[in-house]
């Protein structure tokens, strides 16, 4: 290994979010979109829930404002994010977040979690809600990346793309009964990884399979070896 590689600089958020195309009008611009889309996910990560609570994070950390970039002396107000998230490319912003999660903490990711949840005040009437399908990482306590389930498919489609974005070797995916189909599960032993999936009412023939391969084998007698063994007061 040579020493540049050895010593090749770790790729920042802030680098990443250079990467984000900026939707403003760069007619009355005051702060770079990395350093606002940087102090969002800083504040976020320290527990940030609201607009304001961002806005009163980076009030209060003038060395931190300029480090990661800002030019003027005036903290970013509330409005100036509500502008920006509102005509931001969402996914760009997502994707960011993913990649930086996936570079600096694939190797602590630990084992993921496929669920599917309808995002909560996303239904209005009848327009059904926004479902998503994650990928949640219990070791990092976030989800390493989601994508929305279409009308059209199901979350075990959904999920086969999901897993082409996670690096699977040595992680152990588990999911409900939904997932616990055989593409899926090749699907992860093809990127080296191992699933622990649940097996319901929902697939008869794989659930009583797997009953009779747990069953208590027979003894020469015929009679299985749990009943034997109870019998002449073995196992206890």
């Amino acid at each position: 290994m040579s020493t540049e590689a050895a010593t090749a600089p770790v790729t920042t958020l802030y680098e990443l979010f250079l990467q984000v195309p900026d939707p403003r009008y760069a007619r009355g611009i005051r702060h770079p979109m990395a350093a606002l889309l940087t102090l969002a996910a800083t504040a976020m990560l320290a527990g940030a829930k609201t607009l304001t609570d961002i806005a009163q994070f980076g009030l209060h950390r003038k060395k931190l404002r300029k480090a990661i970039g800002f030019k003027r002396g005036k903290s970013p107000c509330i409005g100036t994010f509500h502008y920006l998230f509102k005509a931001l490319d969402a996914q760009k912003f997502e994707a960011a977040l993913q990649q930086w999660l996936q570079l600096h903490h694939a190797d602590k990711q630990g084992p993921l979690h496929i669920d599917g949840k309808t995002l909560r005040g996303s239904r209005r009437g009848e327009i059904p809600g926004v479902h998503l399908l994650a990928a949640y990482s219990q070791t990092l306590g976030t989800a390493l990346t989601q994508m929305p389930v279409d009308a059209k498919t199901n979350e075990h489609k959904a999920a086969l793309e999901l897993l082409k974005l996670i690096p699977l070797k040595g992680t152990l995916v588990t999911g409900d009964a939904a997932f616990a189909q055989r593409d899926l599960s090749q699907q992860v032993v093809a990127g080296e990884g191992d699933y622990f999936l649940t097996v319901k009412d929902n697939q008869p023939a794989l659930k009583q399979a797997l009953l009779d391969a747990f069953e208590a084998p027979l003894s020469p007698c015929g009679e299985s070896c749990a009943a034997t063994e109870s019998a002449h007061g073995y196992g206890t």
